[in-house]
């Protein structure tokens, strides 16, 4: 069996270092397991330094005809990459094999994206009558009216409520803050279930910061959140597959389609990267196309 030494090393560093969460770590640690898998089973190299960039592109093309997905082989690559890039640092390596090393290409999917009526009427579904029905309005309110993520819904608290100033500060990937403004609508939601529902809850400790809550005082589950939309497009029948993060795909495309600024959007989803958000400038062919007659001169 070949040993590959630095591996122990290149763990301390992701979680120390760099700080990543045990399951980025364990996703790294095993990316770089499939490349010591493929070399102790094809390769005849025993040391880590011996590998060379025609190594890892024949690595490359074992993912491949592994089946594979083209997102999942990116990913692997990744992982390699940043490897290469620790035993750089480290001084371990001279050069770096996986420098040149490009990953597959792979058509991202467009997200699916309800309409303005769509929207108004999943909404107009709730029956506000029932407790949880102003709770569901405000959440689904907040989903669209700011984009969020699932997990930065259930995890919203009342003190990151900035109501006056009409803004929320939201904690997404990465642990990483930001800020976002809110609409009236959803924050008049919010308010008339925060005095009128939310305080006849017997909440249980440690949840009293949260906004959204169950029936029993406690985090609502991502689940639940999944089940009461898909609940309610079948109420509104609706012919689509939704789920939470439709909402936040709605949310940027509309945005988008009304003449917001790309960087802006970016900003407001807390992506990393621009190419994320620029998926949303391929949603709507027809407005594009309209675009380009309003304003372009051989039109």
């Amino acid at each position: 069996m070949i040993k590959y030494s630095y591996l122990k090393e290149f763990t301390t560093h992701l979680k120390l270092e760099r700080g990543l969460s045990e399951n980025s770590v364990a996703a790294y640690v095993n990316d770089v397991n499939k490349l010591v898998q493929y070399y102790e089973q094809f390769e005849k190299q025993t040391s880590i330094t011996e590998i060379d960039h025609a190594g890892l592109q024949h690595f490359v093309s074992w993912l491949n005809d592994l089946g594979m997905l083209a997102n999942t082989q990116a990913r692997v690559i990744s992982g390699i990459k940043a490897f290469f890039n620790y035993l750089i640092l480290e001084n371990l390596i001279k050069e770096d094999p996986s420098a040149m090393l490009e990953s597959p290409k792979h058509n991202r999917k467009l997200p699916d994206v309800l309409s303005y009526g769509e929207i108004n009427d999943l909404i107009a579904a709730i029956d506000a009558s029932k407790p949880e029905g102003m709770r569901n309005k405000a959440m689904l309110e907040v989903l669209y009216g700011c984009g969020l993520r699932v997990s930065e819904l259930i995890t919203l608290k009342i003190s990151d409520l900035n109501i006056q100033s009409e803004y929320i500060k939201v904690i997404g990937k990465g642990n990483k803050e930001r800020i976002i403004p809110i609409g009236q609508t959803a924050l008049k939601l919010i308010t008339i279930y925060l005095t009128e529902v939310r305080v006849h809850l017997k909440i249980k400790k440690g949840n009293e910061d949260f906004v959204f809550l169950n029936r029993l005082g406690t985090l609502l589950s991502r689940i639940s959140v999944f089940t009461m939309i898909k609940a309610l497009a079948d109420q509104a029948g609706l012919n689509k597959t939704i789920s939470p993060h439709t909402f936040r795909h709605s949310f940027a495309t509309h945005l988008i389609e009304g003449g917001a600024d790309l960087r802006a959007v970016q900003e407001m989803l807390g992506h990393s990267s621009i190419t994320t958000t620029e998926i949303y400038t391929h949603l709507d062919r027809g407005y594009l196309q309209g675009i380009i007659k309003q304003f372009h001169s051989r039109s």
